[in-house]
């Protein structure tokens, strides 16, 4: 039984790891001006703490429209 526990184990890492890279490959990269992230929708200066806390590459205002245009289907 616990060869079975194992092999479903080390398909579970492969497959998150697998989740990962992709996620990691379709992010979107940072609008870089002198160590200062600006937004790629409005050119704002993103607040470090939000590029720190959330990886952020949008200002609050443009990644809200962004998700719902996301949401829409645009």
């Amino acid at each position: 039984m616990a060869d079975a526990l194992d092999q479903a184990q080390e398909i579970e890492e492969k497959n998150r790891a697998l989740a990962l890279q992709k996620a990691t490959q379709n992010r979107e990269q940072a609008n870089l001006v002198n160590g200062v992230t600006l937004c790629l929708d409005c050119d704002v200066e993103v607040p470090e703490e939000r590029v720190k806390a959330v990886n952020a590459v949008r200002c609050i205002d443009c990644q809200t429209l962004h998700e719902i245009k996301l949401k829409q289907g645009g």
